[in-house]
């Protein structure tokens, strides 16, 4: 019986051992937020970018985790004397995950079509000052501007900008081919994303043979998932009030940095009375912002003034502008002629930063006098009622994008900000490459957009990622919308 035991015991123990090996040529990250579909080049949701930038898709440049940008599928690159033309040195050797290979004709293709007049490409104004892209020869592209840009390798770093091929444009969205170090292998419908590891890869191959993404939506799931370690990661753990538990627990690391993410008390501003510049103003004021980080976000949360990251060198802390003041928020509601308030819509998609803090600041408002009929909607129908459709009074979302304050230069974009004053500010940074005279830009571009009310500035969102503790390279920070599986591998 004892023997018995002992062969036992021992059959359990390989049968461990070989779990463990398995488990550290794979992994298993959760997201809250499923993507609609996997062209990161006709759509605005953050979770396509999460799942296939640098993984699936790649750019001439590329982000890293620390914010910097650097060579992607172009080697170099040489600027001209007037910063007008740029040619980038593609790099040999390069396939799609297809087997066909990459050369320039398929960077004129993509860049072509993100610029195009049909384009759907949700970042189009990137490629606006581009007038060609010519074919030079098959590892040489020359890039044409109307005038110089200083931002155009930033620009090319995003995830609207990979190269994509040809012959794979009619599948893309559900049959992604790009020439990243993972391939896409099969994604089952509200539960998953698997890929598997590019063996002909031009960089350095990843340590991960799998990489699976796997969709929680439910804050007590994702704990619950966590915890029963059917999950090795959650990149943006939802619940923050759980974080305690994870930190003192040795299973565990927990991962605090910062993002892109701008979340904003996004206004319809062609919508009356939003455009009114004084209603505007008073939702400004009756907001607290940090009743907000701490009540939706359990303190985690930088207060921002205005739409700018406040680690970038360049911020300027506006916060002061749009200061809590709920009789100052009332007494400019009476002078635009609501003494008495107004009611209006509060759409919320599903993170919780939005569901959480849109109860806050539902409750923020009603206490100045404006009634905010609250709308909860799935992340399609937020992109189809609120950011393409524009039917909304107001809403909470976190802009993750890098450095896009350009946005607001766009009349048409989804809370209808239409300045001249602005859209000049914007062209003329574009055009400059001075460090010092894009920073003076840039604080003006801050400060303009501040003191017009144009959004209700909540805080910069923090990025909470939660991992076993043995699972090593994952970004601290996220510079852009990306889970870079490139550097993942499990310690010895």
């Amino acid at each position: 019986m004892a023997l018995r035991s002992l062969v036992l015991a021992a059959g359990s123990a390989i049968a461990l051992m070989a779990g463990g090996a398995w488990a550290k040529d794979s992994v298993t990250i959760a997201m809250q937020l499923e993507p609609p579909h996997l062209d990161p080049t006709s759509a605005a949701a953050q979770a396509i970018d999460s799942v296939v930038y640098s993984n699936i898709f790649e750019g001439l440049t590329r982000f890293q985790g620390d914010g910097s940008v650097v060579p992607g599928l172009a080697e170099s690159w040489e600027i001209s004397g007037d910063g007008t033309v740029y040619t980038f040195r593609l790099r040999e050797g390069v396939t799609f995950h297809d087997g066909s290979s990459f050369d320039a004709e398929d960077v004129k293709f993509s860049l072509d079509r993100a610029r195009a007049e049909d384009s759907t490409n949700a970042q189009k104004a990137l490629f606006a000052g581009i007038t060609a892209v010519d074919v030079v020869d098959p590892q040489t592209v020359r890039i044409t501007l109307d005038a110089p840009n200083g931002a155009l390798l930033f620009n090319l770093a995003w995830g609207d900008a990979v190269i994509v091929a040809p012959e794979s444009i009619d599948s893309i969205k559900t049959n992604p081919i790009g020439t990243g170090a993972y391939k896409f292998q099969n994604w089952v419908q509200g539960d998953r994303i698997a890929l598997t590891r590019n063996e002909n890869y031009w960089g350095e191959p990843p340590a991960l043979e799998k990489a699976t993404f796997k969709f929680i939506s439910d804050p007590t799931a994702a704990f619950a998932a966590l915890m029963a370690e059917d999950i090795d990661a959650f990149d943006n753990f939802p619940a923050p009030e759980n974080l305690p538990q994870f930190e003192a627990d040795p299973r565990f690391q927990v991962l605090v940095g910062s993002t892109e993410g701008e979340t904003i008390l996004a206004i319809n501003n062609k919508q009356p009375p939003f455009d009114d510049l004084r209603v505007r103003q008073a939702v400004a004021h009756a907001i607290d912002r940090q009743a907000i980080i701490d009540g939706a976000m359990f303190g985690y949360g930088t207060p921002i003034g205005s739409h700018f990251a406040p680690h970038h060198p360049a911020y300027k802390d506006l916060t002061a502008n749009s200061a809590h003041d709920p009789e100052k928020a009332r007494a400019l509601l009476a002078e635009a002629g609501l003494p008495d308030g107004f009611e209006t819509t509060l759409h919320l998609p599903p993170p919780s930063y939005a569901r959480r803090g849109g109860e806050i600041v539902a409750a923020q408002l009603a206490a100045v006098g404006i009634k905010a009929e609250i709308i909860n909607v799935e992340w399609a129908q937020w992109l189809e009622t609120v950011f393409r459709g524009k039917t909304f009074g107001l809403s909470i979302v976190s802009h993750t994008e890098p450095m896009d304050i350009g946005i607001y230069a766009r009349p048409d974009y989804y809370f209808q900000y239409d300045n001249p004053a602005f859209q000049a500010l914007m062209t003329r940074l574009e055009a400059s490459s001075d460090p010092a005279s894009r920073t003076t830009l840039l604080q003006e571009a801050q400060a303009m957009i501040a003191a017009d009310y144009v959004n209700g500035y909540l805080f910069q969102l923090a990025k909470l990622g939660v991992a076993k503790a043995g699972l090593e390279g994952l970004w601290e920070n996220a510079p852009t919308a990306a889970i870079d599986l490139s550097a993942l591998r499990w310690a010895e």
